[in-house]
């Protein structure tokens, strides 16, 4: 058996005991892949892990950068009480669409919102509205904007509030600092801003599964 089939393996018995999709979300899964979007979602078991760090914090409010098709908004939605707030930036239309079906099927959309454009011009519209601070902020989106977006973050949280990162692996080039790749620079560079900023403090972890060799990072809002 290589490597990659007994990731399969093991991540399908550790989602199938701990994390099993109900149909809401296999829905969300059938209709994203009836779409012709890229299978790039969070697998079940990373979609737990966002839903009970989201629980962890006693989040009322969350920020997600990169909707794609709902999936993993599904599941941090599910974490908010009755009153909570969830805002989705996604950057296509059509993705936001399928988002939004999902969202609504999963019962969701008293609670999450798509909001469609470029996040670096939907962020600013968002500050601009002064809402209260998100208690946790998950970036999925383009990487080489990475920086940028956990600068936002940081201007849209509080003392306490989380910041999760995802795909910060990059299939270990991360760890090339000649890289000329933009999605490892700016992955690097959101590291490296992690790493230095006075309001932060953060680790990375490396992970492989069905999605092969990855990892995230965590990082918590100091001040």
């Amino acid at each position: 058996m290589s490597d990659s089939q007994l990731w399969d393996e093991v991540d399908a018995y550790f989602a199938t005991l701990l994390s099993p999709e109900d149909e809401a979300l296999q829905a969300a899964q059938r209709d994203s892949d009836a779409e012709g979007l890229p299978h790039i979602n969070v697998t079940p078991n990373q979609g737990k892990l966002l839903h009970l760090l989201a629980r962890l914090q006693g989040a009322r409010t969350v920020l997600e950068i990169g909707t794609l098709g709902g999936y993993s908004t599904i599941w941090l939605a599910r974490a908010l009480p009755d009153d909570g707030r969830l805002i989705s930036l996604e950057y296509d239309a059509h993705h936001a669409d399928v988002a939004r079906r999902n969202i609504a099927y999963a019962g969701l959309d008293r609670i999450a919102e798509v909001r469609v454009g470029p996040a670096l011009e939907s962020l600013p519209k968002l500050a601009d509205e002064n809402p209260p601070p998100f208690d946790l902020v998950f970036i999925d989106a383009d990487k080489v904007n990475n920086p940028h977006y956990v600068e936002w973050a940081l201007r849209l949280t509080r003392a306490g509030s989380l910041i999760v990162l995802d795909n910060v692996v990059r299939g270990g080039t991360v760890t090339d600092p000649a890289s000329t790749d933009p999605s490892v620079r700016g992955t690097r560079a959101a590291l490296e801003l992690i790493a230095r900023h006075p309001r932060l403090e953060g680790t990375a972890i490396q992970t492989v599964g069905s999605k092969g060799y990855d990892g995230f990072a965590l990082a918590r809002v100091l001040a």
